[in-house]
């Protein structure tokens, strides 16, 4: 099991009213970081590109226990929280560190993959699913498409040929 940490150094840009690190800074830095993760595991952009695959997040959730404060450096975690046996389905884990260990924010990233030219899901090559295996988190789980159907959203909001190609 291994753990893939990004660094960010909190700017005035990122915080919010209440002079902490605002609500939409956590999805960028969750974002930022499961690109970086991909980027540096081969997985980037001209990897995605060649592949014609794409992941797309279905349901992103947070719980917030210590503020970060602008000028702090913030480390961003990832592990793989789980993912279905063909790799189709997947949980990124990331949880936000203070440099002194303090644990401030935990987010779970639920997602598939994508076919880009079919705009359905699709099952990712080999490689992605060694990397998934490598960073797997201690309470990995094995997902299936019950689980997407268990998500917490109105089935009338969500496009059907992304659901039934689930």
């Amino acid at each position: 099991m291994s753990v893939y940490h990004h660094k960010f150094e909190v700017r005035w840009s990122d915080i919010d009213a209440n002079r902490h690190l605002a609500n939409s800074t956590y999805v960028e830095y969750c974002a930022q970081t499961r690109m970086s993760f991909m980027s540096k595991n081969k997985m980037g952009l001209k990897e995605l590109n060649r592949w014609g695959i794409g992941p797309v997040i279905l349901h992103e959730r947070y719980s917030f226990f210590r503020e970060i404060l602008m000028d702090q450096e913030v480390y961003v975690t990832l592990e793989i929280d789980g993912f279905s046996e063909d790799g189709a389905i997947y949980q990124f884990l990331h949880k936000f560190y203070l440099p002194d260990g303090t644990h401030c924010a935990t987010s779970e990233a639920f997602g598939v993959w994508i076919d880009m030219m079919l705009r359905k899901s699709t099952t990712p090559p080999d490689d992605i699913l060694e990397v998934l295996t490598k960073y797997k988190s201690e309470n990995h789980k094995i997902f299936t498409r019950e689980d997407i159907k268990a998500l917490p959203f109105r089935a009338e909001d969500i496009d059907p040929a992304l659901l039934n190609s689930i």
